[in-house]
């Protein structure tokens, strides 16, 4: 696999987000700018500028129509993907950690930093997916984290539920139309926060990353873990891929906790694990830096992750990756 190497940042990417068909990938960095590129062949298609602070999110909405980012200068922006103006902006008491849409796109979730005697909060935000509507002012529901701040959101199969993940390593489910908590779990370590949430195709399960060098698949609607992927290395971003029974997980320890200067050493690989057998199938190298984010193209065709580097790296899968199966699988397939 080449990858193609994406050059728009000058700080560590945050996250990175494909559109639902895959063709365009949106970058966000530490940098104050927001880069669209396309995923074919890696060319820049323009970027947006607005935001005063480090961008920790974005998100695009199923249509493509508009874009939400969120940033360290406490606002979150709504922005039209094609015009690259910016439509509406929410302004916070602290900075936002991660937004993400609806599945049909007429709500934002948005998680919300504790600092100077602010608590973390969640908020739903009704959007109108139309670039001359008038956007809401006001947050349709605004839930408080007491116990341990929101590090990551995101809302389950027909936006029923709204999970989270927690600074203290557990997870939370909550009624998205009341914003009520259902029921919170301990999941990863306790003390050691969920670095990332991601959905499956159906938003039925999903995939937690944690700095206790774990990643789990758990169940939306009752948060029962089914799957279980041990790393070697604290863990930023873990993602699923469709149409191959895989996950990838990304990670690395920070530069200040790294004794030996060996790239090696970090561990600064993409590992790909067998989603149903939790082993470990295959490492992709190339970040001088922690891998802080990891996406999949919709269709299964490939995956970008974006580095402490500053770097972009789009993989396309090679013919051997779809023919890739354990001895059982092949026996099935051919039953």
């Amino acid at each position: 696999m080449r990858p193609i190497l994406l050059q728009g940042h000058e700080r560590s990417l945050t996250q990175i987000k494909y559109t639902k068909d895959g063709d365009i990938l949106f970058s966000t960095a530490k940098d104050h700018v927001v880069c669209a590129w396309f995923s074919a062949n890696g060319e820049r298609l323009g970027t947006y500028h607005g935001h005063q602070g480090a961008l920790w999110t974005v998100d695009v909405d199923p249509s493509t129509t508009l874009l939400a980012t969120g940033a360290a200068d406490n606002t979150i922006r709504l922005w039209d993907v094609r015009m690259g103006k910016c439509l509406k902006t929410w302004d916070f008491p602290t900075a936002i950690k991660r937004v993400e849409f609806s599945e049909d796109g007429t709500q934002l979730v948005a998680v919300t930093e504790q600092r100077m005697g602010y608590l973390g909060t969640i908020v739903v935000l009704d959007i109108v997916v139309d670039v001359n509507a008038e956007q809401a002012d006001e947050p349709r529901l605004r839930i408080t984290c007491e116990e341990s701040k929101a590090t990551v959101a995101g809302w389950s199969y027909l936006s029923k539920y709204i999970i989270a993940g927690h600074e203290d390593g557990s997870v939370s489910q909550y009624d998205s139309g009341t914003g009520d908590l259902l029921q919170n779990v301990q999941v990863h370590e306790e003390g050691l926060q969920v670095t990332d949430l991601q959905w499956a195709p159906d938003r039925t399960y999903f995939i937690t990353a944690s700095k206790d060098k774990t990643a789990k698949i758990l169940a939306a609607n009752n948060l029962k873990i089914l799957k279980s992927y041990v790393a070697d290395t604290p863990l930023n971003t873990a993602a699923i891929t469709p149409k191959k029974d895989f996950v990838i997980l990304g990670g690395g320890q920070a530069a200040m906790d790294v004794t030996t200067t060996s790239s090696r050493q970090g561990k600064f690989e993409a590992r790909f694990y067998h989603r149903i057998f939790e082993d470990e199938i295959g490492r992709v190298k190339g970040h001088f830096g922690p891998l802080n984010t990891i996406a999949v193209h919709p269709r299964g065709q490939g995956y970008a992750s974006g580095g402490e580097d500053g770097y972009v790296r789009v993989h396309h899968f090679d013919k051997p990756y779809f023919d890739f199966m354990y001895e059982v699988e092949r026996e099935q397939a051919r039953r």
